[in-house]
């Protein structure tokens, strides 16, 4: 199933396509993460969903085509800054967004259990670390018991035992049931945890991809230099016994997937070839490289 499906989703301002013509999927039980950087129209996307700004063209549907004036009573939200009461306590504010959206307060232990705040007592929200403000954004996105989240930024701004929390804190959603759509520039925190992407640059989705294609696309590579890349390559098929997907050949260099252990055994037969190695590196393709090179085009 789909909890969210879009097709061509454009919004221009001044002649200016803040996002252009983006088509993705969202699967349920997905946590999808937005990638793109400042300004590319990550926070634009997602105000469109949740109809606090309009679609200039295209279209988008929730749930696999349920009518929006319910199907958006199925998702909570935290957008930007978590719009709480400084002056009143963690209780206090889920029980006015309670109030707001008519759910029902007996909810308001598990919420407050779920995301880390039920021993904050009196504390006032104003006098909560930047982290507690954030968990308590993710609270207030859960009133009503939504089965589809979506995040903007939850884990810009803080230190690293905060993202810690709010990373455990996904991961126990999703295991809850709850399907997530986060929007993030921090790469290496959204690859802990995302198990789709998409790949967002100049308001233009550039590429959807899973996890597991991204974790292939990644992963090290052995990059050895030769004279003669076609004569290495049967060499090198031959002593590590796999196939032709595992090696790629440019130029007289040839890459093969994974590190190779044993390197000192290969080069001499290459050698007894009367090959010419004149290098052999490791190469790591980090997710974040991957993700950097697909926006910048």
């Amino acid at each position: 199933m789909y909890v969210l499906e879009t097709d061509g989703l454009t919004k221009e301002y001044s002649h200016t396509k803040v996002v252009d013509g983006v088509s993705l999927k969202v699967r349920q039980g997905d946590i999808y993460g937005f990638v793109g950087k400042n300004g590319a129209g990550k926070t634009t996307f997602i105000r469109m969903i949740l109809g606090l700004t309009g679609v200039t063209s295209g279209s988008f549907q929730l749930f696999e085509g349920e009518k929006l004036k319910t199907a958006k009573k199925r998702v909570g939200s935290l957008i930007e800054s978590p719009a709480i009461f400084k002056n009143m306590t963690a209780w206090q504010n889920l029980d006015i967004y309670c109030t707001m959206l008519g759910a029902d307060k007996k909810t308001i232990p598990d919420i407050l259990e779920t995301v880390g705040l039920h021993d904050t007592g009196k504390k006032k929200a104003g006098d909560f670390s930047l982290g507690m403000k954030q968990r308590l954004g993710i609270a207030l996105a859960l009133v009503g018991n939504p089965d589809f989240l979506m995040l903007d930024e939850p884990i810009n701004g803080l230190d690293p035992t905060g993202i810690v929390d709010i990373r455990e804190l996904l991961l126990k959603l999703r295991e809850q049931g709850k399907t997530i759509f986060i929007s993030s520039h921090i790469l290496g925190e959204l690859e802990k945890i995302a198990t789709r992407y998409g790949i967002i640059s100049s308001g233009k989705l550039v590429e959807e991809i899973s996890a597991e294609e991204l974790a292939e696309k990644c992963g090290s590579r052995t990059v050895i230099k030769v004279d003669d890349t076609v004569k290495a390559s049967a060499v090198i098929l031959k002593f590590l016994e796999g196939t032709t997907d595992n090696i790629e050949c440019e130029k007289n260099s040839i890459f093969i997937k994974g590190r190779i252990d044993n390197i000192g055994e290969l080069t001499n037969a290459l050698f007894k070839e009367g090959i010419v190695v004149s290098g052999i590196t490791t190469d790591e393709n980090s997710a974040e490289r991957y993700f950097i090179g697909r926006m910048e085009g």
